[in-house]
């Protein structure tokens, strides 16, 4: 098996999306059409038709994930700080954590590199602001209040220039990437498209905030090597800023998440703890394998056996 395919037979396959890279390409271009704001239209009809047939699909995808990652879910705590334990110990423990690939990027990366990098991750970038606010929705109180006020961090507290989803725009066009759908490893568009997918969907609001959650959780490590690796090729800090205040500030929305937005659910019904526990496992595995395709392309002259069968 090469990098990156551990997902690639999940989900109901047809002569339209006959495989992997054509059903996230597919679920990427319906995401963004249903994403953006539009005016009424006479083919109001049909786009409903649209999205029924996209959602069974997008449907069938998510629960082929659910039952691939159901053993690994099946032994999690249902009392709270036994929950919060487990849902801990994946920074250490869980898919894709403390990756080769980050050091590399961090301490030997070129900056043609760094910058395919980026333009992978940016085109998979789903909206962490924008899943948080349809996440949200009625939710029990004391999870709301988290995840509103890591909303407002996400929207610079109310100022421009400190919105987090316009500084990653700003590094993009500094560095001069142009991110697109068709041009991004299926890879990167599936995590989009699962966090997507959650965040839109009400029956998979608690893997919504597991997923959330472990974004928050993990990411620190991983940013930082990309803002260190950023600075050593000469990248100006004004174009490093997503990466340099991510570092930092998402290792107090993590405790914050954990306190205060999973600890509530799980107490207030224990049979959140595995549904959380789904949506933080396919998160992590979703970066996994982002993590091992890049590797793949970004190593194939001078690591050749890196993506060899497992």
């Amino acid at each position: 098996m090469y990098g990156g395919e551990r997902l690639s037979r999940l989900g109901a396959f047809s002569a339209q999306f006959p495989d992997a890279e054509a059903l996230h390409k597919g679920l990427a271009h319906w995401n963004h059409i249903r994403l953006s704001p539009a005016a009424p239209s006479e083919g109001w009809r049909e786009e409903l038709d649209q999205e029924v047939r996209m959602r069974r699909i997008e449907g069938a995808f998510i629960e082929a994930f659910r039952l691939h990652v159901a053993p690994l879910v099946e032994d999690v705590p249902q009392d709270p700080d036994g929950f919060i334990a487990w849902f801990e110990a994946l920074k250490d423990h869980g898919p894709g954590q403390w990756d080769p690939l980050f050091d590399w990027l961090e301490g030997a990366a070129s900056l043609e590199d760094l910058k395919w990098f980026l333009t992978q991750e940016a085109a998979g970038e789903a909206g962490f602001d924008d899943l948080v606010a349809l996440t949200q929705v009625k939710v029990p109180d004391r999870a709301k209040l988290e995840l509103a006020r890591n909303y407002w961090d996400e929207m610079g507290r109310g100022g421009a220039k400190g919105m987090h989803g316009p500084m990653l725009t700003r590094t993009t066009e500094t560095l001069g990437l142009a991110p697109t759908i068709d041009s991004t490893l299926w890879q990167s568009l599936c995590l989009a498209n699962v966090m997507t997918a959650f965040a839109t969907t009400r029956r998979y609001v608690w893997q919504s905030i597991g997923a959330l959650g472990v974004v928050e959780l993990t990411a620190p490590t991983r940013v930082a090597c990309v803002d260190a690796g950023l600075k050593r090729v000469g990248v100006p800090a004004e174009a490093r800023k997503y990466f340099a205040l991510h570092a930092q500030l998402d290792i107090e929305h993590s405790k914050a998440w954990n306190a205060e937005a999973l600890v509530p659910l799980v107490s207030e019904d224990p049979s959140r703890a595995k549904y959380i526990a789904e949506g933080a496992i396919m998160r992590l595995i979703c970066g996994e394998q982002c993590f091992d395709t890049y590797r793949a392309h970004l190593w194939a002259h001078t690591h050749p056996l890196v993506y060899a069968a497992e």
